[in-house]
């Protein structure tokens, strides 16, 4: 149900390793930006299935992906389709991830990269139950539920420059 949910260009709200999120396939972002209330210079993240995924998305000075799949979020510079994916933010780059939850990713093998966001409106702590997700995003939504997250958020990392530069510190500790 969600992977055709997905593929039709729907908002699903997933569990990932770290708290619930919602995603899209690339060609929909817009639906993130309006759902969440998320202004567009604030850069959505994307979720890949595999480390060696990344290669195809982004290049990067510092090469962190042996660090996945985990709760890291790496900045790289915009590679290949991705360059034409509307991300919000800055143009050149995105935040790529590999998740460390193996319904995800098999999921994720199906669908292609996400693009993805925490599940609750901007500015509002994330969500780490399915319904949690039901109470701020209202009862439309379509929810997996993956039972209880921690709710720790990513590590978020700009690798575009060496050495790399932690902007939000999350679940992995870097450096």
């Amino acid at each position: 149900m969600a992977l055709e949910r997905l593929l039709a260009g729907e908002v699903v709200a997933i569990p990932t390793d770290t708290v619930y999120g919602v995603a899209v396939i690339p060609a929909y972002t817009h639906a993130l930006f309006a759902l969440k209330e998320r202004p567009t210079d604030v850069a959505l993240p994307v979720l890949i299935a595999e480390p060696t995924d990344a290669a195809s998305y982004a290049t990067f000075a510092v090469d962190l992906t042996d660090c996945w799949p985990g709760a890291l979020t790496i900045v790289g510079t915009r590679t290949g389709e991705s360059r034409e994916w509307d991300l919000g933010g800055d143009p050149s780059t995105i935040g790529l991830r590999c998740p460390d939850d193996d319904d995800l990713r098999g999921l994720l093998r199906l669908t292609g990269p996400l693009v993805t966001t925490s599940a609750n409106k901007h500015g509002e702590p994330p969500c780490t139950t399915a319904p949690e997700v039901h109470a701020a995003l209202g009862d439309d939504i379509f929810v997996i539920n993956g039972g209880v997250r921690d709710g720790r958020p990513s590590t978020v990392v700009d690798a575009t420059q060496s050495p790399v530069r932690v902007l939000r510190q999350g679940a992995v500790v870097i450096g």
